[in-house]
């Protein structure tokens, strides 16, 4: 493994800062953020997306087995609607998208002034 460290050049990576610094108070971005942090102070929502993860990896489990019943079946859809209407966790997934659908654009604007293609030099992200 390659633990050589890399070294921009202050102009660089003053641009590199900038860039980072405007991302985050561009709109799509900066709801996300505040949906994020309205979604890790609220125990409620937390709790009920564990144990709706909890019980998707269960089924997948017992449906591997092929143990699955229809309580299980019953008891994930019945997780889903609460997750579903929960306005903490539905705002935070909207704008999740909505950052993930920003991002190509500021992509495709960086590659034209470069002059390549920079989300594909980038490599893969997430959010």
């Amino acid at each position: 493994m390659d633990t050589a460290t890399i070294v921009l050049p202050p102009n660089l990576l003053a641009a590199a800062e900038a860039l980072a610094e405007q991302l985050l108070h561009a709109e799509p971005i900066a709801l996300y953020y505040r949906a994020q942090a309205r979604l890790d102070a609220d125990r409620h929502a937390r709790t009920l997306l564990e144990r709706f993860s909890a019980a998707q990896a269960d089924l997948r489990v017992r449906q591997a087995r092929g143990m699955v019943t229809q309580a299980d079946v019953n008891h994930l859809r019945a997780l889903q609607r609460e997750v579903q209407s929960n306005r903490v966790i539905v705002e935070y997934a909207e704008t999740q998208q909505m950052a993930i659908a920003y991002l190509p654009g500021v992509n495709q604007e960086i590659s034209q002034m470069l002059g390549v293609d920079f989300a594909s030099l980038a490599g893969p992200a997430s959010c």
